[in-house]
């Protein structure tokens, strides 16, 4: 493959936000092209008006954005095909219809939807299904079953679609990069419409025009376009032009096994399925998505990588560049593939960089007021508890009893200890560790260890300095915070637990 020949296309329509799927296409064709020093088209599929969702476009260009994958040409870039929204194209579009109808490859379809209808209920009465074929359309009312006079007065008075006229009796070869060769009889296949009693391309003939003239080598799409794959190869080969490279990706399902993931089915998963988040249009209901959550993009495009893709290497871990490195179309798999947050929520956390989370933990510390010791004291807070978070927000909740002390304490356990006994033990605590000079983590080990209800005075211990029974080991949180802050803590709980009784 030559390096600069490579040309890849992500062709959304806009009918609402990007899914992972969605998305997951726009990266893969992004990776082909860099790893091949090609370009990466962006083509907006806008021949369906009547699914036009608003803000759609903004939303796409977002996203890609978002994930550092910005296209090299195209809707938002320019570049030497435009224009590049196909409902800007229908000329050229027309153009090529002509070319078909004048070397027979296509044909004049008058029939109407409630002819069709008719039709599909006289065959399901029958137990079978209608389809608009090489069997059936000599019976229908199409410009094949008319003399050139009839169709020329047809033409002047009703609206007609244009149809695909399929040859019947030929197995045709297709190779997928990702499926290896499928054979297609051409008897199963039917004449589909290209172009629709609007005037206006179906997306079959517009993407087949378009990625001709864009110079497209590689079509590399969802599998539910694997189905359309043969009526393309035959346009392209009624056009008299090469096929490109085509590679079918799989679905990603969800890992309950109940089906695919698609925007119909959001509302009952137990994950986001929108890169950023989009506000519906009708209700202003905002979706939160992957970057409102939380997630690093370089996290998100990680795991969206790996969703179908084996780089086949131990780690799992990769920036942008490292994934370009490894891409190839041969190592994608073939099957579906199921999602699961608890690992996109591992790859969020592997992604963290400790700079982020002190940038952060600084704000936090800073919009509170709170004097802290030293930048040195921030960084330590963050190498103690920063196996504990997932994502940046996560810091200051795992971390905040280093910088206050604790306003409440944890119900069930501070309602057990309500009782003289504690106030007693905490009171004997509270000598002990005043007498301890080196007030060490190591050394408050040692010294704890011997002592008999060991397991009690721990949990006492940490209700005071955290408020709850979370957070590390206790005998580090002591060192953290001194001897001084230390003992106000107890003191503090000593006091709420004589209120209470």
């Amino acid at each position: 493959m030559s390096s600069h020949s490579v040309r890849v296309r992500f062709a959304p329509s806009p009918t609402g936000p990007l899914h992972l799927g969605g998305i997951r296409t726009a990266l893969y064709n992004y990776l082909f092209s860099k790893k091949h020093g090609g370009t990466f088209i962006l083509r907006i599929e806008d021949t369906d008006q009547k699914r036009f969702v608003e803000n759609s476009e903004s939303y796409i260009l977002e996203t890609l954005k978002w994930c550092q994958i910005e296209p090299d040409e195209g809707v938002g870039y320019g570049g030497p095909y435009s224009p590049y929204y196909q409902s800007q194209r229908m000329d050229i579009y027309r153009m090529y219809i002509n070319k078909l109808l004048k070397k027979g490859y296509v044909y004049y379809a008058f029939d109407t939807d409630q002819d069709i209808d008719k039709k599909r209920k006289e065959y399901s009465n029958r137990d079978l299904t209608f389809s608009y074929n090489s069997r059936n359309r000599m019976y229908m009312n199409n410009s094949l079953t008319m003399t050139k006079e009839q169709l020329h007065d047809k033409l002047q008075s009703d609206s007609y679609v244009i149809r695909f006229k399929i040859e019947p009796g030929e197995k045709l070869k297709i190779y997928d990069i990702i499926r290896g060769n499928i054979i297609v009889d051409t008897d199963h296949l039917d004449d589909k419409i290209l172009l629709k009693s609007d005037g206006l391309a179906t997306y079959h003939l517009a993407h087949t025009i378009d990625d001709h003239l864009m110079k497209i080598t590689h079509v590399i799409r969802g599998e539910e376009w694997l189905p359309s794959t043969s009526l393309h190869v035959l346009l392209y080969r009624a056009l008299g032009w090469t096929t490109p490279n085509f590679a079918h990706l799989p679905l990603i399902l969800r890992n309950n096994g109940k089906g695919k993931i698609s925007k119909r089915n959001t509302n009952n998963l137990n994950f986001p399925i929108y890169p950023i988040q989009w506000k519906i249009p009708k209700t202003q209901i905002l979706i939160p998505g992957y970057r409102e959550l939380g997630y690093l993009p370089e996290a998100f495009v990680n795991m969206l990588a790996l969703l179908g893709w084996n780089p086949g290497v131990k780690k799992e871990i990769f920036s942008l560049q490292e994934l370009i490195h490894l891409f190839s179309l041969e190592k994608i798999k073939k099957s579906g593939v199921y999602f699961d947050i608890k690992k996109t929520n591992w790859f969020n956390k592997k992604h963290l960089k400790k700079e982020d989370i002190f940038a952060f933990l600084f704000r936090e510390v800073k919009k509170r007021s709170i004097l802290y010791k030293k930048k040195d004291y921030l960084w330590k807070v963050i190498y103690l508890t920063m196996d504990r978070i997932h994502f940046i927000h996560e810091i200051w909740e795992h971390s905040s009893y280093f910088f206050v002390s604790p306003n409440s304490y944890e119900d069930n356990f501070f309602n057990k200890i309500c009782h003289e006994n504690t106030i007693i033990e905490l009171e004997n605590a509270k000598i002990l560790l005043y007498n301890i000079n080196s007030f060490s983590s190591v050394n408050l080990t040692c010294f704890f260890q011997k002592k008999k209800n060991k397991h009690k005075i721990m949990q006492l211990f940490r209700l005071a300095l955290v408020g709850s029974l979370k957070g590390i080991d206790i005998f580090i949180i002591f060192e953290m915070l001194g001897k001084e802050e230390s003992l106000l803590r107890i003191e503090k709980l000593i006091n709420r637990i004589k209120e209470k009784i």
